[in-house]
């Protein structure tokens, strides 16, 4: 049994809040560079460049790369021989939310859903755990903005639309989101399990490096065939045209019902902010 101090918690939370806003992931920054050389639209280009320069500007003045820093989503892995000591996982984390927002200057976005009224410290973070074997504990953050989160979708599909079913209504949501969640997009699949499970794996896809490879071969060729699909959209880089809709596409499935066909599509903005630490 290994014990970790609930503040050590607050601590790297509160660090990942920051560096997740200001500094934009090696492969984020890759594929903008990569779809750079490969857009063919004036328009396009010149949007890439611009992204590629604003991750710059946000690095070295450590200012939010986007003024919609997001609502705190965590993903937490829990090894079964950790002990917490001096508080509990879920108030660290929150305390690491708080003070991340607080000392960052990052906007603060939780609010009641009827009143409007903004909460103030952008608490309650959604948080998400799995026990794991071992003594540590992974944290992956992943702050979430609105427009691209409202252009998410979770639908129960009848089982005979099939493969062919799930890669058309993939393609047509990104076709119909349009602008809205400021492209170029990466988009997160998740298919089977339940209603709640599907959207989970979904949003959890959107965490694995933008181009790596996903390890299924028959995901691997579903993934490549969206990604194609979605780029001949003709949508581009914050919708001005081009070939550049999306970065990538995540694709996750699991076992169903037999009488159901679950199917959850998270997008996420060309801002993929991400960031993870192991205690």
């Amino acid at each position: 049994m290994r014990e970790i101090e609930a503040n050590k918690i607050t601590a790297q939370v509160k660090r990942l809040c920051m560096e997740a806003n200001y500094d934009l992931g090696e492969d984020v920054l890759k594929a903008f560079k990569d779809y750079y050389a490969a857009e063919e639209s004036p328009a396009g280009k010149e949007i890439l460049e611009q992204l590629i320069e604003n991750a710059r500007i946000a690095t070295d003045e450590k200012t939010p790369i986007c003024q919609d820093t997001g609502l705190a989503i965590l993903f937490i892995e829990l090894g079964q021989d950790v002990h917490l000591v001096g508080g509990d996982l879920n108030e660290a984390v929150q305390e690491g939310v708080r003070q991340g927002y607080q000392e960052g200057y990052l906007r603060k976005s939780s609010c009641h859903p009827f009143t409007r009224k903004n909460l103030g410290d952008n608490t309650p973070a959604i948080i998400h755990i799995e026990l794991v074997p071992g003594d540590k504990i992974n944290i992956k953050f992943a702050p979430k903005g609105g427009g691209s989160e409202n252009m998410s979708r979770v639908v129960m599909l009848t089982p005979a639309v099939g493969r062919q079913g799930v890669i058309d209504y993939v393609v047509n949501l990104i076709k119909e989101s349009g602008s809205n969640p400021c492209p170029p997009t990466v988009v997160g699949v998740g298919i089977g399990g339940t209603f709640e499970r599907a959207a989970y794996i979904a949003k959890k896809a959107l965490l694995r490096p933008i181009g790596s490879k996903n390890p299924d071969p028959e995901l691997a060729q579903m993934e490549e065939e969206i990604l194609e699909k979605i780029n001949k959209l003709g949508i581009g880089p914050q919708g001005l045209g081009g070939r550049t809709t999306s970065l990538a596409v995540h694709v996750d499935l699991v076992p169903c019902h037999i009488a159901s066909l679950p199917l959850a599509v998270n997008v996420q903005c060309h801002a993929a902010r991400h960031k993870e630490v192991t205690i």
